[in-house]
C-alpha cells in the first residue's frame, strides 16, 4: 500500500533543518529496518521555489503503524523540526 507523509515546518525552523539535513539523509538511505520503501520524496518550498518549508513523501509499506515507526525515527521529526504533519493512504491512478 502507499502513504504520504505531508510535513510542515514549524516557523523559524530552517536553519535547524539545515544542521539535521545530513542524518536525515543519512537515515532515508537505507528504509529497510522499518519495511518501508520510498517511491519519492523531497522539500516541500516556499513560493520563491528555494526555501525549505517542509517534507514530501510517497512511501510503500504494508501498513500504517510501518509508515508511523518510519516517521517517528526520522532525526527531523526528532528534532521537532516539523509543526504539522498528515500520514494518509494514496491510491496511484496516473504516473
Amino acid at each position: 500500500m502507499l502513504f504520504a507523509i505531508h510535513a510542515v515546518d514549524r516557523d523559524g525552523a530552517l536553519s535547524e533543518r539545515l544542521a539535521h539535513y545530513d542524518a536525515h539523509k543519512a537515515f532515508l538511505s537505507d528504509t529497510s529496518a522499518f519495511g518501508v520503501r520510498i517511491v519519492m520524496s523531497g522539500p516541500l518550498v516556499s513560493d520563491d521555489g528555494q526555501t525549505m518549508i517542509g517534507s514530501l513523501f510517497l512511501i510503500e509499506a504494508e501498513d500504517r503503524a510501518s509508515v508511523e515507526r518510519f516517521h517517528a525515527a526520522d532525526p527531523f521529526k526528532k528534532a521537532g523540526i516539523w509543526a504539522r504533519v498528515t500520514i494518509t493512504g494514496f491510491i496511484r491512478r496516473q504516473g
